[in-house]
């Protein structure tokens, strides 16, 4: 089954905490620090593979975590950081957060963004040893890996696009002149999905994508083209297949006027690219008589069959020289990775009447040692919040003493800058 969007999860590994682990010899109970620091966790990376076709398997499973770190041991042992998770997608496929915001467009083999990072390792005691702190009985816990919601949509990347009416021939035609076998029935909407073909002409390859037939109305949602109308966006040229049978309700030129609607409406630059328009089914007398007709509204139309081989070779050489002349003008067809700037440190919010919440992975960090009663970790963590600027914060934003303060999960009672004492956290 072909599937060309999916709406995952995907978490990076927790980070695992640091321990609290002392030398123990006869007649030492207590000696130096050795806890052993806590592994990092593994993060989620999306990687363009030309090995993977469709998002098929991101629709049946959308969750993915990557693995996480273990914690800490005595005698300086470190723990083991999480393997990361590399997830293939296909080639052409863009990935969007849950704001709607494009993080990447991955059209290369191997281009790869990293969409979850692994929470960070606590560290042990051993790490905290200094002149303030001789022999330290706390130990920071390891991080929560990022957690992300986002939708990955495929576009597929060809060099033609061919678009019509359902049941224009498209199908026919793409297995004619190439090696794609898509389903070929006498009745509307055949395709239910693009396929790709590589047509060889000469010296010389390009790609070609049969659409699924367009309706009017498709770029608003009517019929079955508008899910794929995003697969045409990469084309570097469009091929129009009119069909001229008494089957189709409407003559070719409003065909062609239908279609090139549709596709201004979906996109203005895309319905501007380089253009073939063909009569299919040259076969049939009515053909001639379309050939006319679009003749006489100033359009060049190649008549073919698909059936008999007419016209075909004169059409592969046309697209060939239209996509070779695209390419020239635009060689490159790059995919791009968003880098964002760096998200303020902490933001403080107001809960309620005297409450406050600060939040950012700076502070939740600070906050996070394995046991706050102790009173030299509650002024390290004191420390740590006077360096970062947030009791500040905290006075600018209106803060008064005895507000309650959460930072990561723990609540703090607030004093102002001038009323802290020795052992005061926040």
């Amino acid at each position: 089954m072909f599937v060309d969007s999916a709406r995952i999860v995907v978490r990076g590994g927790d980070g695992g905490a640091g321990v609290v682990s002392f030398h123990k010899e006869k007649g030492r109970p207590r000696g130096k620090a050795e806890g052993g620091d806590g592994g990092t966790g593994g993060s989620v990376t999306l990687r363009a593979d030309d090995g993977v076709g469709s998002l098929l398997a991101y629709q049946r499973n959308p969750h993915h975590q990557a693995g996480s770190g273990t914690h800490g041991e005595g005698s300086n042992r470190h723990g083991r950081n999480g393997e990361d998770l590399v997830l293939g997608v296909p080639l052409g496929t863009v990935i969007r957060d849950a704001d709607d915001i494009v993080l990447a467009d991955l059209v290369a083999a191997g281009q790869e963004v990293v969409v979850a990072k692994g929470g960070r390792g606590g560290r042990g005691n051993a790490s905290f040893v200094g002149p303030k702190h001789k022999a330290p009985a706390f130990s920071e816990q390891g991080e929560f890996g990022e957690e992300v919601t986002m939708t990955l949509e495929l576009k597929l990347i060809a060099d033609a696009a061919l678009v019509g009416f359902p049941n224009a021939g498209k199908s026919t035609l793409i297995s004619r002149v190439s090696a794609a076998t898509p389903k070929v029935a006498d009745y509307p909407f055949t395709t239910l999905e693009p396929h790709l073909g590589v047509v060889s002409i000469d010296d010389r390859e390009f790609v070609f994508a049969d659409i699924p037939g367009l309706v009017e109305g498709a770029a608003s949602g009517r019929g079955l083209g508008h899910e794929f109308l995003r697969h045409t966006e990469r084309a570097r040229a469009l091929v129009f297949l009119l069909d001229p049978s008494p089957l189709q309700s409407d003559p070719v030129t409003r065909q062609l006027d239908v279609l090139d609607k549709e596709l201004r409406l979906h996109s203005a630059e895309l319905a501007a690219r380089p253009r073939v328009v063909v009569i299919s089914k040259s076969d049939l007398p009515e053909a001639g008589q379309a050939r006319q007709s679009l003749a006489a509204k100033g359009v060049d139309a190649l008549a073919i069959s698909a059936v008999t081989g007419e016209g075909i070779g004169e059409l592969v050489h046309r697209v060939a020289d239209v996509v070779d002349t695209a390419v020239r003008e635009a060689p490159d067809r790059q995919g791009f990775v968003l880098h964002r700037p760096l998200a303020p440190r902490f933001t403080v919010k107001r809960l309620g009447s005297s409450g406050w919440l600060v939040e950012g992975r700076t502070v939740e960090r600070a906050v996070a040692l394995d046991d706050l009663t102790l009173p030299e970790a509650a002024d390290l963590v004191a420390e740590r919040l006077r360096r970062l600027g947030v009791e500040e914060e905290l006075g600018k934003a209106g803060a008064k003493e005895g507000d309650e303060v959460s930072i990561g999960g723990i609540t703090f009672e607030y004093q102002p800058l001038e009323n802290l004492g020795e052992h005061n956290a926040v």
